[in-house]
């Protein structure tokens, strides 16, 4: 039987590993080891910041909604509760553009869900 020599599987899955490493510090863009431990302690940082990064947006959409309900006089809790009570469906995101660029519009909304 024919001796097996992994050299060329060894080399592809380190060469892979190192790919993924490119630009990293140090010597965990070009030794295996390190690369190796940096690539899957990135990989667990992408899978907690994919979720993170959804709250983030949340947590500067509704610090915007404040900020315009401040300038008109009233409570974002209040803002949320009446538009509940009324059956208004806008999300936090489109609010949030809406303090921002169209005041108008957004303080025909408060006074929509207060009235």
């Amino acid at each position: 039987m024919a001796r097996i020599k992994r050299g060329l599987m060894r080399h592809k899955r380190h060469k892979k590993i190192i790919e993924k490493a490119k630009g990293y510090w140090g010597r965990k863009k070009n030794v295996f080891r390190r690369a190796h431990e940096q690539v899957m302690k990135s990989g667990q940082y992408a899978f907690r910041d994919r979720r993170a990064k959804k709250r983030d947006f949340r947590r500067l959409w509704i610090a915007r909604i404040s900020a315009g309900c401040h300038v008109n006089g009233v409570k974002y809790n209040h803002l949320i509760d009446g538009m509940t009570k009324k059956g208004f469906v806008v999300n936090r995101k489109m609010l949030s553009e809406l303090a921002i660029a169209e005041p108008a519009a957004f303080a025909a909304i408060i006074k929509q869900a207060l009235a």
